[in-house]
């Protein structure tokens, strides 16, 4: 199905879709909701860290 580039770029398009939608909900979410979503956060992403602390989820 492509090349290993190929394949890396729709992984990362796919992941930033996924994050969108999670901070999308968080937005909206309860406290409880919100710590859901960091968790599938860092299973999602190696920059999660990063993600978490900027959209203030922390």
């Amino acid at each position: 199905m492509g090349t290993e580039r190929t394949r890396e770029l729709r992984r990362r398009r796919h992941r930033r879709k996924q994050v969108s939608k999670l901070l999308k909900r968080a937005a909206k979410g309860s406290h409880a909701d919100k710590s859901l979503i960091v968790e599938k956060l860092r299973k999602l992403t190696p920059g999660a860290v990063t993600i978490i602390q900027s959209n203030g989820l922390a």
